[in-house]
């Protein structure tokens, strides 16, 4: 990995117990978990210090210091690397990121990316396109078919004003009299770019450190005062390599690159 880079902080969410993994993750850490004859964590550090990342925060929970010993066998591969180790419980999307503030306020915008995700996403252009936009946030999504019926609901300008879950049948927002109808829909891929500013939202929202909360509840609950905006590519092609089926996807996935 190359080591002369900008300081541009991301965090890598690997805390995560990995349970849809079943078996593979009962002795280790979903993200040791390989795929294409690497973890899962080594190939999002390369992706992210490819784009110009040369500073990473990752949360760690599950088998934690199997993450710790394997970072200090690579020597963090030459990267500036934060542990947010998150004890005695998981904090979730949400509580992760606001336990991990010491390491992430006063940087700007970070960019936020779930360990299990692979895409062929140009981060930086991502990065750029996300740096122009004011709010606290802007999230990568894109018109796939998500399996869990769970979507984002943005209006014409790509703002985030609700949520809708088709197999429920519930629809949620902070505005009034609100038309799931009169929104687009667009499906999240675990990759986003946040403003430090959300910590002071974080404040204001009443959340503390140690308070386990996903920060999907906290965008929709919230998006009618902070601006969250959808970032759409074209021609994004997004795997989730969350369940044992994903695997060979991802590997094939990985071949092609």
């Amino acid at each position: 990995m190359d080591t002369h880079l900008e300081t541009k902080t991301a965090m890598v969410l690997a805390a995560g117990l990995g349970s849809r993994l079943g078996v593979l993750t009962q002795s280790r850490p979903k993200a040791l978990v390989e795929v294409g004859g690497r973890p899962m964590l080594e190939h999002i550090l390369g992706k992210l210090s490819g784009a110009g990342y040369g500073r990473f925060v990752i949360n760690i929970h599950h088998f934690a210091p199997m993450v710790r010993s394997f970072l200090e066998g690579k020597k963090d591969f030459g990267l500036e690397i934060h542990l947010s180790e998150e004890t005695p419980d998981l904090l979730d999307t949400g509580g992760g990121i606001l336990h991990a503030r010491p390491f992430l306020e006063g940087c700007g915008r970070f960019l936020v990316h779930n360990v299990d995700i692979f895409s062929n996403l140009d981060i930086a252009a991502f990065s750029g396109e996300a740096s122009r936009k004011d709010g606290i946030s802007s999230i990568l999504v894109s018109s796939r078919i998500s399996r869990s019926g769970r979507y984002f609901l943005f209006d014409g300008d790509m703002r985030l004003c609700g949520w809708v879950d088709e197999k429920k049948g519930i629809v949620r927002s902070p505005y009034p009299d609100f038309d799931p109808d009169s929104c687009r829909k667009f499906a999240f891929n675990g990759v986003h770019m946040l403003s430090s500013g959300i910590f002071q939202a974080f404040e204001k929202a009443g959340l503390e450190d140690g308070t386990s909360f996903s920060i999907a509840d906290f965008y929709i609950d919230n998006c009618d005062r902070y601006p969250v905006w959808g970032i759409c590519p074209e021609n994004l092609r997004v795997i989730d390599a969350g369940k044992i089926s994903d695997l060979a996807y991802v590997e094939e996935f990985i071949r092609e690159e």
